[in-house]
């Protein structure tokens, strides 16, 4: 039977808050017999950590004075694994934890963690934000080479350009130098946004597209007011991808939000009560149509006819199969 590390490691922090800890104590604190606590110990004393037991009526189990566990060694991509996925896991909700362990246990990771990874660890948390997913558009994660990642929070953190590798959509490779405003997951992607140098333009770049990233000389003033997360979120909505959508819609910009978030369309709600006018761009066209059944309000395609083609097919699926009976 594999044994519950859990409370091996919780007994390893009981005995290391110092003192003498009595076999009832600990087997109250571990909610677990005594029997089980002697082997727990006996697991520590396999790891070659020097508890000691010390007998008669006031006995029980303690560290050998003096002894402290060595410091925490994680690579960069260890320690980047560990806090990003706390971090991340208690954005997404995905943590059972209360807040004050979540911050608790970064903080622990922190204090024993080198300077120097403890300075790029913070850099990255500093330039993170993250954006509302649409909903049932996550994408497959990617994640980033973490020397990328490191270089280019450090170079948001201190406003300096970087020179990176970029390849686009399209598999074609070029050399940039951006000025990096900051970092956004997004749909379960890494993004950076900044200025491209090269174009002149601010732009929204895919981190795990970037194969090198160096720090160059120099600084930038990022725009005031920026707001990275809100940037990217734009950014989507306006891509210029093949088809230019714009639909009416008969309900408020909150009823079409559920649907249709702001990093997938633009809504114009006019005042008081009304159509609203949707604007989206899209590669494709044949997931709509089902967006817009689910979202059971009356709407007018004003472009494009394919778009039409495509709710009236779907229509007629729909009404088949409330048809069938067998």
């Amino acid at each position: 039977m594999a044994r519950p590390t859990a409370r091996v490691l919780a007994l390893l922090e009981l005995l290391q808050s110092g003192g003498l800890r009595t076999l009832a104590e600990l087997a109250d604190r571990l909610e677990v017999d005594g029997r089980t606590v002697r082997r727990y110990v006996d697991h520590l004393i396999d790891l070659d950590v020097p508890v000691e037991s010390v007998r008669g009526r006031y006995g029980g189990y303690r560290l050998r004075p003096g002894y402290r566990m060595p410091p925490l060694m994680l690579t960069d991509d260890e320690a980047l694994a560990v806090v990003l996925g706390l971090v991340s896991g208690r954005r997404a909700g995905l943590l059972a934890t209360t807040g004050a362990a979540h911050e608790t246990a970064i903080a622990k990771i922190r204090r024993v963690l080198p300077e120097r990874l403890t300075r790029r660890l913070d850099a990255v948390l500093g330039s993170l934000a993250f954006t509302e997913s649409p909903t049932g558009a996550r994408t497959e994660a990617l994640a980033p080479d973490s020397t990328v990642l490191l270089t280019i929070a450090s170079a948001v953190d201190a406003h300096r350009p970087v020179s990176i590798t970029y390849t686009d959509r399209d598999g074609r490779g070029s050399s940039r130098v951006l000025h990096p405003f900051g970092l956004v997951v997004h749909a379960g992607r890494w993004y950076v946004t900044g200025a491209d140098l090269r174009i002149g333009e601010d732009r929204t770049l895919r981190l795990d597209r970037i194969t090198d990233a160096r720090t160059l000389p120099g600084t930038f003033e990022p725009p005031a007011g920026l707001d990275p997360a809100q940037r990217v979120v734009t950014g989507f909505a306006a891509a210029e991808y093949q088809h230019a959508v714009t639909l009416r819609i008969d309900g408020t910009a909150e009823q079409i939000r559920t649907r249709l978030p702001a990093t997938v369309a633009t809504v114009v709600e006019p005042e008081g009560q009304g159509w609203s006018r949707v604007e989206l761009r899209a590669q494709r066209l044949d997931w709509l149509p089902a967006v817009l059944a689910s979202l059971d309000l009356p709407f007018v395609i004003e472009r494009p006819d394919e778009l039409r083609d495509l709710v009236a097919a779907l229509a007629d699926r729909l009404a088949a199969s409330a048809r069938r009976t067998t």
